[in-house]
């Protein structure tokens, strides 16, 4: 499907004109918020989902593990995909994968169905976040993107503020199964306006799809991330169970690495591409800050409702302080390095805030006062916004657009992975950690009180709901809900400072104002 661009400059680059491109983004930004909602509006509800299934602190993990396993295993294959096949169809495809994952989880009847509809769900997620960033910068030239950034920056902060309010909502209304059935509609809604608007050319050419690699990759991803999250509490860390988990996931990775590098013709990562300084470091922040970000901030909403006792919409409401400063930075940031073209100073700015977030949280505990967890989140928003968008902008100003997909889905990839990783291994710190601390307080309660031993018989690796509990037994859950979250933004520290460290050797290059890399125009400029 071909578009002429209306506009002659646009007609001479191949570029769409900015009424094109804000049709088009229309449609971009509502299968991105779709996509961010799925995971924000159950942040509330999980607590409660845990509860009414009848799971664990292993089992809230693994529902939230399930979705970035399936999102980062299959990322760098949407992301080839869309150098070879119709992008339309390609997000189109991606929306109706997370509908259905949507729709089973919504009737799930155990904690292990919603699990499964979680990956289903993950795989469209996967797709969503890959495509949405290589179609716009297939769009827009590095130069012009930050105005649009912001309307990104825009969408996620929407999309994250709004999904812990509404999932918190319906927890309490009509119950937690319509947190997945409420992006149905936007879904469907993406899916037309799309029809409607995306209009990109297709690059019709030999296609050689690299299933082999595609398989090891997501099965050497899924072994690591399997081993992350149960070691310590399935199996002792130092075990066989262990130990032939690290070694199959180090040899599928391996074999991945080789056929990658060796045996497929059009491989799912170009290994060529890590020749390139820029994305080669931005993929080592990425994993970093990944393991910082999102294996922290995803337990903040278990800290609100089991060491505060707040409802899940008041939980919701708090995520306003960090989502506000993410706002707010990322449309600063994207609309003031459009009028400069200088980007490097917001990403090293960013990450300091970053570091200076997560310190601070790092303090918390359950007699910590809203006013300051609020604000030491906002302190983490600020950087945040100022990050993430701007590293996939400096990789995508350096590949070459016939690259784009596969090079924007590396960041995404990597970013997803530390995600994951950070999830599974800072989520079992806490498991761990609360039920000692639950175990001793209880031990000691009884001791003083032998009146109460029939109020503690409960499993210290569960989540009970603390606003039911008799008094001094509450008393030992939110200080061990409190003390523990505290302590997985201490060990989130050292990923986010590894992650300044990378940022700072990124050389700034001057954005280009082309879709195009100069050597690719050159090479199509007619020869005289």
């Amino acid at each position: 499907m071909t578009q002429a661009p209306t506009v002659a400059a646009a007609e001479q680059s191949g570029e769409m004109s900015h009424r094109e491109v804000l049709e088009a983004l229309s449609g971009l930004l509502l299968a991105m918020f779709v996509a961010m909602l799925s995971s924000t509006i159950v942040s509330n509800a999980l607590p409660t989902i845990v509860d009414d299934l009848e799971g664990s602190q292993t089992g809230y993990t693994w529902v939230v593990v399930a979705t970035m396993l399936a999102m980062t295993a299959t990322t760098p294959i949407w992301g080839k995909f869309a150098d070879l096949f119709d992008k339309l169809l390609l997000v189109q495809s991606a929306l109706v994968i997370f509908s259905v994952g949507s729709l089973i989880a919504g009737f799930a009847p155990s904690m292990e169905v919603l699990i499964g509809a979680r990956v289903v769900q993950g795989l469209g997620v996967g797709g969503l976040t890959a495509l949405v960033q290589v179609v716009i910068a297939t769009m827009v030239s590095p130069r012009e993107r930050g105005r649009y950034s912001g309307y990104i920056g825009a969408v996620f902060a929407l999309a994250t503020v709004s999904g812990p309010l509404v999932g918190g909502v319906l927890v309490d209304t009509v119950g937690w199964r319509w947190c997945f059935f409420a992006g149905l509609p936007v879904a469907a809604l993406a899916f037309v306006v799309l029809q409607k608007t995306l209009r990109l050319p297709v690059v019709r050419r030999e296609v050689s799809i690299d299933y082999l690699g595609a398989f090891l990759l997501v099965g050497g991803v899924s072994i690591l991330l399997i081993w992350v999250s149960l070691g310590g509490q399935d199996f002792d860390w130092i075990s066989w169970t262990s130990g032939l988990l690290v070694v199959g996931a180090v040899a599928v990775i391996a074999a991945a690495i080789h056929v990658e590098a060796n045996v497929a013709t059009d491989p799912v990562i170009p290994l060529r591409l890590f020749k390139d300084r820029t994305l080669t470091l931005a993929t080592v922040a990425s994993v970093l800050i990944g393991v910082a970000m999102f294996g922290s901030t995803v337990y903040l909403s278990l800290y609100f409702q089991r060491a505060k006792d707040m409802s899940p919409t008041e939980a919701g409401l708090m995520s306003i302080c960090m989502v506000g400063g993410l706002l707010v930075s990322s449309i600063l940031s994207g609309r003031i390095i459009t009028a400069t073209g200088l980007w490097k100073r917001w990403l090293v700015g960013g990450m300091v805030l970053v570091i200076a977030g997560i310190a601070l949280l790092a303090t918390i505990d359950a007699s910590t006062s809203l006013w300051h967890t609020g604000a030491y989140m906002a302190v983490l928003g600020l950087g945040l916004g100022a990050t993430m968008q701007n590293l996939v902008l400096a990789v995508q100003n350096t590949i070459a657009l016939s690259d784009m997909g596969a090079g924007s889905s590396v960041v995404a990839f990597f970013r997803s992975l530390g995600g994951s990783i950070g999830i599974a291994a800072l989520g079992a710190v806490l498991a761990h950690q609360v039920a000692d601390a639950v175990e001793s307080g209880l031990a000691r309660l009884l001791a003083a009180h032998p009146e109460h031993a029939g109020s503690v018989g409960h499993d210290t690796g569960s989540i009970p709901d603390v606003s039911g509990l008799p008094a001094p037994v509450r008393a030992i859950f939110e200080s061990a809900f409190g003390d523990a979250t505290g302590h997985i933004f201490l060990v989130a520290l050292p990923f986010a400072v590894g992650a300044l460290v990378a940022v700072l050797f990124i050389r700034e290059v001057p954005l280009r104002t082309s879709v195009k890399r100069e050597d690719e125009l050159m090479a199509e400029a007619p020869r005289g």
